[in-house]
């Protein structure tokens, strides 16, 4: 681990580089606004000064986490990680990574076609992307109306924890491990239905696609929910021809 890297919330488990032709892929995994997430995606950006910043966002999401990051504020105050990385970030190049959009949603179809799901899979698998694509249009209206009046609209509620960015980096990075513990948990318990199961599998591989995409064009980093981590890293790693994602 870098000397740098000195910080529990920086830890190795939250981290995977994978080399390519022309530089490394480092993905960062996230729990969605929280303290300890902002700074490592902050510090590993700001670290690794990458030609390409990719997000777990839909393409049309982006102009209202750029207008979030223009804050004077660091981290801004809206947009949560996303923002705070590219707040940090130097390059122009920020791309959004997940769906919806064209080529998901016939990776989509094709995938459901193919595998056959029940009706109730189609269906349930179908709502989530009807609600995700109006989630995706409310964000784009925000950002076409950020972009020119002074007016910045909070698209989604900041999830709070009993932990914030005045605390110290144990108290963050341990109130974070109890929110992945936790979700892993109630994984574990509750099996997620077909429908959610899907729905994830097809945006793993997207994500994981779209960033093997980028292999010829130099160092980059991509913020992912900590929940997918390992399963992008797996499937990026596997479309490069590598040994396997390493720790940071």
């Amino acid at each position: 681990m870098d000397a740098q890297y000195d910080d529990p919330r920086l830890t190795g488990e939250h981290l995977r580089s994978i080399d390519t032709p022309t530089g490394t892929v480092t993905l960062v995994g996230v729990v969605h606004d929280h303290p300890a997430s902002a700074y490592r995606v902050r510090t590993v950006v700001t670290d690794c000064d990458p030609e390409i910043l990719a997000l777990e966002l839909p393409p049309l999401s982006l102009p209202i986490f750029e207008r979030y990051a223009e804050d004077t504020r660091t981290p801004p105050l809206f947009g949560g990680e996303a923002s705070a990385a590219i707040q940090a970030a130097t390059t122009d190049r920020v791309v959004g990574i997940d769906g919806p959009t064209l080529p998901f949603l016939r990776r989509l179809a094709a995938t459901l076609y193919r595998e056959g799901g029940s009706l109730e899979t189609v269906r349930g698998v179908l709502d989530r992307f009807a609600s995700v694509t109006k989630n995706t249009l409310r964000c784009r209206l925000a950002g076409s109306i950020a972009a020119v009046t002074s007016i910045r609209m909070e698209v989604d509620s900041p999830v709070t924890y009993a932990t914030d960015r005045t605390d110290g980096p144990e108290r963050q990075a341990e109130n974070e491990r109890r929110q992945i513990e936790r979700a892993r948990a109630v994984m574990d318990v509750f099996e997620p239905s077909r429908a959610v199961a899907f729905g994830d599998d097809v945006r793993e591989t997207h994500m994981a696609d779209r960033l093997a995409g980028f292999r010829n064009d130099g160092d980059v980093v991509a913020v992912v929910g900590r929940h997918h981590l390992d399963r992008v890293a797996e499937r990026l790693d596997a479309r490069l021809g590598g040994d396997g994602a390493s720790n940071r």
